[in-house]
């Protein structure tokens, strides 16, 4: 089924209108991630295996740090995208955790900054960001 955004739902000239069409551009961005229904009814397999929270979590980060605009929005999409396109999410997920302690600081942030191995996994989603960075900005 698809989701029509008419004039029975627009928002404009009410209160909190324009915070309603951000979280409706971005709840149709997400919805665009979500695999169509193949034939015979069963569903296509995904690209992907990444939850639409993750993909939520990182268009919000995104467009904290690129403004929040429709462009912004689109590119920020367009990025987690090709991110999940290239690392899976199990990978992604690991490296997420590994920059999460790193930021804590402390002694056991230390083991999460000098280990090879995991140094590796943050290098791996890193250069996955810059290949969505050359492709969507």
């Amino acid at each position: 089924p698809e989701i029509r955004w008419g004039p029975a739902m627009s928002t404009v000239g009410t209160r909190g209108g324009r915070q309603r069409r951000f979280l409706a551009a971005l709840a149709g961005a997400l919805l665009a991630t979500i695999p169509a229904a193949g034939n015979g009814g069963a569903a296509e397999t995904p690209v992907n295996d990444y939850p639409t929270v993750a993909r939520a979590d990182y268009i919000f980060g995104c467009m904290a740090a690129n403004g929040q605009t429709r462009t912004a929005l689109e590119k920020c999409s367009c990025s987690i995208d090709v991110i999940a396109s290239v690392l899976p999410y199990k990978a992604y997920e690991e490296a997420e955790t590994i920059m999460s302690v790193r930021q804590r600081g402390g002694q056991n942030a230390s083991m999460f900054i000098s280990m090879p191995l995991l140094r590796e996994k943050v290098a791996r989603l890193k250069r996955a960001q810059i290949e969505g960075e050359l492709r969507c900005f």
